[in-house]
């Protein structure tokens, strides 16, 4: 094992329970672990590198929660500013059904490598748009996750209602219910890997209560946990989103997915902006986690998630860039 020495750190920030900043510090890694650290000379080798840690600052990688890399290519559209959730992805879908393999690896190893170079380590993404005959999608970004080297955690993403059916997306951007659920488990089947400290797993995560039939989502319940992965998808974003649900199901977001089965330890939910105490409740009773997404919910004028009341009921909250077309950067840092 490759055994790595960070020496003379100006400061190493513990994030531990005691929140513990060490000054004049070193860190030791063998292997894939952090094998020790402390503040003054470090222990004797030998070591196969060392890294002088001089001016500058280290803290745990960052995990960022929520994206969508394919989105990388699509910042600062002119024609999507300004405008509402809805209107937004009306518009970027007839942009975004142009999409092919070459665009999803691309905008992969940008967006991953920009996530990198701002400290994060660890990224999910939620990719739900296959346009016809674009089949192995998430496949592209695994390669291109590995070739960068940051720890993945994908989501097979889906949309089976299109205009058609009363959603938003065109025809040739959604799937049937058997194409999703069957490649979903061909993901799992292929990729996930459940080991400590794995470099990659999958989640499965219909895109929204407005892109999918209650039926999908039930039986993407049922898959994932008889593989063991996690869920996910967007939830309580707008105030669209509400009256939507209020409509077609006559419950507010939070009830339609407990009703579905899908309040548990094994989800986490995307921006969580229009939730009443109630709500905050229940998903916090249920375990349920939150992917924050402050620039994006600025940009398309969503709302202010309630965090900390969130936090004070016991949810656990990450922070998360969001797609680069409703953030216009994957930076962990800005």
């Amino acid at each position: 094992m490759k055994r790595i020495l960070f020496r003379d750190v100006e400061v190493i920030a513990t994030f531990d329970s005691q929140g513990r900043e060490l000054k004049k510090a070193w860190l030791f890694v063998e292997g894939n672990r952090i094998a020790a650290l402390g503040e003054g000379e470090p222990p004797q080798g030998p070591y196969d590198e060392v890294i002088d840690g001089r001016d500058r600052v280290m803290i745990p990688g960052m995990v960022n929660t929520h994206h969508h890399l394919y989105q990388t290519l699509f910042r600062a559209v002119p024609g999507a500013q300004d405008k509402k959730l809805f209107d937004w992805l009306v518009f970027l879908y007839e942009r975004w059904r142009g999409i092919d393999e070459e665009a999803v690896y691309v905008s992969a190893v940008v967006g991953l490598t920009e996530l990198l170079l701002s400290g994060c380590t660890l990224s999910t993404d939620h990719l739900y748009l296959f346009p016809r005959g674009k089949r192995n999608l998430i496949d592209v970004e695994i390669e291109a996750a590995k070739e960068v080297g940051i720890r993945f955690h994908p989501t097979r993403g889906s949309m089976s209602l299109s205009r058609k059916e009363g959603g938003l997306p065109p025809e040739d951007v959604v799937q049937t219910e058997e194409e999703i659920l069957a490649d979903s488990e061909r993901l799992i089947l292929r990729y996930h890997d459940k080991s400590f400290g794995a470099m990659l797993r999958i989640a499965l995560a219909p895109c929204s209560p407005f892109s999918v039939t209650p039926t999908l989502m039930r039986e993407t319940a049922k898959l994932a946990r008889k593989h063991g992965v996690l869920l996910h998808t967007h939830l309580a974003e707008t105030l669209d989103e509400e009256a939507f649900c209020l409509e077609k199901f006559g419950k507010r977001p939070v009830d339609y997915l407990a009703d579905l089965d899908w309040l548990g330890p094994d989800v986490w939910i995307a921006h969580a902006v229009h939730l009443n105490p109630q709500d905050i409740e229940k998903l916090a009773k249920a375990g349920v986690g939150v992917a924050h997404c402050p620039s994006s919910n600025m940009l398309l004028g969503s709302g202010i998630a309630p965090v900390p009341e969130m936090l004070s009921a016991g949810m656990k909250v990450g922070l998360a860039v969001d797609g680069s077309a409703s953030n216009d950067a994957s930076n962990m840092i800005r």
